[in-house]
């Protein structure tokens, strides 16, 4: 395997034991999606988008 296809192999087992953790504490993980969106996916696979003035820390 080349470097790239091994750092899209890492990225992707984080992304899976981020969702493993979240189970086992029974919460949730965020993440961007392509479009630029913030998503919020809980443990029992409800998705919601995160609304701007959620992200402001104003």
């Amino acid at each position: 395997m080349n470097r790239i296809q091994d750092l899209q192999k890492l990225i992707k087992l984080t992304g899976d034991r981020a969702k493993l953790d979240a189970k086992a504490n029974d919460t949730y993980v965020v993440y961007k999606t392509k479009d630029g969106q913030f998503m919020k996916e809980y443990s029992n696979g409800n998705i919601e988008q995160i609304d701007k003035q959620e992200n402001d820390h104003e």
